[in-house]
């Protein structure tokens, strides 16, 4: 704990069996209260090897997407009592050494969300970033920042840590289960005036590590304009989007039990697996 917060880590993993290990290992545990993998249908041994760790696991039937993922994650976080809850992507790209900085500024009160951006510190070109995507970051950061008047260095980093505040509130169940999800959460912060922050951080690509291809790439580049696009509609009150509606759809969880600490709440819809 930090301040008497809960901190939850979750990974949302998908083909992560030969980086979960390194990534698990870096987690601070004298933080770090739980972990919690949500394996997105893999077809390596992501789950094999989260059971072997001890990590606590759930598991999609079918694929359903980076975004799902993600409400998975935070859905069942929320269940297990999480106040900061903070998002690592299980490929080992980003270093779990930041946990503790960035679960601290959320702790605080201070920050209601805080980015580990490869750009403060120059890091994405030097852990290995293809030229394409860093120049597409940069050039869509620049039109989101004049667009959404901010200064964020980075609308696109995976490493996020969020307060349990933001996690109620946001209509998270109106954006995307795909990968502009990412984008769309941060739009949704900024439209509702959370506070933001960012951290330094360096990141690594390399051949294990996930890493989107040219053409998925393209398609999230239109997605973010596309998001842009929305918010600028909304704000001008030409359009009334439910991704901007207060009372949109949020995500459904169960209250934390007497138990919590033991094992996610899961609403009975959801099919899940958990290890022994």
């Amino acid at each position: 704990m930090l301040n008497g917060k809960r901190i939850v880590v979750v990974m949302p993993a998908y083909n992560a069996a030969r980086t979960l290990r390194r990534t698990y290992a870096e987690i601070p545990r004298d933080v770090v209260d739980d972990v919690l993998l949500v394996d997105d249908a893999s077809h390596d041994e992501t789950v094999a090897v989260a059971a072997e760790l001890g990590i606590r696991y759930l598991v999609h039937e079918t694929n359903q997407g980076y975004g799902a993922n993600q409400k998975t994650c935070y859905r069942h976080a929320l269940a297990m009592g999480a106040d900061v809850v903070i998002m690592l992507h299980a490929d080992y790209q980003y270093t779990p050494r930041l946990i503790t900085a960035m679960a601290a500024m959320v702790a605080s009160g201070v920050y209601d969300v805080v980015l580990g951006s490869r750009v403060l510190g120059r890091g994405a070109l030097a852990g290995g970033m293809p030229v394409y995507k860093f120049l597409a970051n940069r050039t869509l950061t620049l039109i989101q920042n004049l667009c959404l008047w901010q200064r964020l260095t980075e609308y696109h980093t995976g490493y996020r840590a969020f307060s349990r505040d933001v996690l109620l509130q946001l209509p998270l169940e109106e954006i995307s289960d795909g990968f502009v999800f990412d984008n769309e959460i941060l739009v949704q912060l900024i439209f509702f005036g959370r506070e933001i922050s960012e951290i330094t951080c360096p990141a690594r690509y390399f051949e294990e590590a996930s890493s989107t291809g040219f053409w998925r790439s393209t398609w999230y580049g239109l997605g973010v304009l596309r998001t842009t696009l929305r918010y600028l509609l909304t704000r001008t009150g030409l359009r009334t989007d439910p991704m901007f509606d207060p009372e949109g759809r949020r995500l459904h969880y169960e209250p934390p039990r007497a138990d919590a600490s033991s094992s996610p709440s899961v609403p009975p819809s959801e099919e899940h697996h958990e290890p022994c």
